[in-house]
């Protein structure tokens, strides 16, 4: 499952991206756009969508090339969580989509998030991308 989000200029209107892929055959994609957003409510939302794409019980890892979103998820929702979804800093961004996003992927242990670079040529990633910026048609 490759995803990617985006919006231009940031904030401003922009879309989302996922795509599920098996085998290297493209099985679904689903893509979106929102008139008001920011990269990282495109990055996290594509996350969700791509999450929902992958049946229940099989094991999938979700690519993002969005350092912020993976870490968000991997390294400090569980302490964010802890301390009543507040970083030490101060509140979280995005909480709803980073608390839907968290608790989906708690709830799906059969999912896996990882980040990928970007433009660099990831067949799948790229077609993620392209699909977030339909928007822009």
């Amino acid at each position: 499952m490759f995803t990617d989000g985006g919006c231009s200029p940031n904030p401003g209107p922009g879309g989302w991206g996922a795509v599920y892929v098996i085998d290297d055959e493209l099985v679904e994609e689903s893509w979106g756009a929102d008139d008001d957003t920011t990269n990282n409510r495109m990055e996290l939302t594509a996350l969700i969508a791509g999450a929902a794409l992958v049946p229940e019980g099989t094991a999938m890892t979700l690519y993002s090339d969005s350092r912020l979103a993976v870490n968000t998820i991997n390294e400090w929702a569980k302490g964010w969580e802890r301390r009543g979804w507040r970083r030490k800093t101060g509140p979280v961004e995005n909480l709803d989509l980073v608390k839907r996003l968290y608790y989906m992927l708690q709830d799906r242990p059969e999912l896996r998030l990882e980040w990928v670079k970007a433009h660099v040529g990831i067949r799948w990633n790229e077609y993620a991308d392209g699909l977030a910026n339909r928007w822009r048609d």
